[in-house]
Formats: C-alpha cells, structure tokens, sequence
C-alpha cells in the first residue's frame, strides 16, 4: 500500500469508528427499563406452555400475569432497571418458588427459567 492509499484510508477508518459508536450508543439510550424473559419447564424438562407466571413488584406489590406460549416461554417489558421484581409460576398443581429479579442486574434483558415442581 502506497503513501497516498494509507492517508486516504485512515479518514475513512476514523469515520467508521466514530459512526459504530454513535450507533452503538443510540440503541442503549432508554436505560430506565429493561425486560425479563425465560421459559417455564417440568422436572423432566419439558416447556410447559399454559403456565401462569407472576411478576411482582416489590416497591408497589403490583403483579402482572402471563400464561406461557407452546415453547414455554413468557416476557414481561417495561420493567423499571430501579425495582426489584419477584418471579413465580404455576400450572396444574405444580408451582416455582420466588425467582429475584434485582436491580443490580444490570442486562437490558435479563433471563429467568422456571422450573415447576409438585406442590406439597
């Protein structure tokens, strides 16, 4: 590579860079909420889908339900990153116990599986 061919791509290289994190911050602009999702299962390891999971928050003791799809799984978004959110489900006399969501994970969209077990 020439003299003239390196200063012509170094602009260019700069440029790339500088656009990647522009974009880069653009999509993480909202970090006041976040999204928790996860797929409830039995003890053989089988999604269990018409399963009820309960999200609660801690702050208000506000919950919110969703019945899971065919593959198990449920989200719940919109969850404000400053409150701590408690996770159960249930279906068919099976239950979880109480899964934390807690405001010191910091993902943007955090995973929690469920696995149902008998009821005593």
């Amino acid at each position: 590579m020439g003299l003239r061919a390196a200063c012509m791509a170094i602009p260019t290289l700069c440029m790339l860079v500088c656009c990647g994190g522009i974009l880069a911050q653009s999509k993480n602009e909202d970090t006041t909420t976040r999204t928790v999702e996860g797929k409830v299962t039995n003890a053989a390891d089988q999604p269990v889908a018409d399963a009820v999971v309960q999200l609660k928050n801690t702050k208000t003791l506000q919950i919110r339900s969703f019945i899971t799809q065919k593959d198990g799984a449920y989200h719940f978004a919109g969850l404000g990153s400053d409150v701590e959110y408690e996770l159960k489900a249930g279906h068919n006399g099976t239950s979880t116990s109480w899964k934390s969501l807690s405001v010191f994970n910091t993902k943007k969209t955090a995973t929690i599986n469920l696995k149902l077990k008998k009821v005593k």
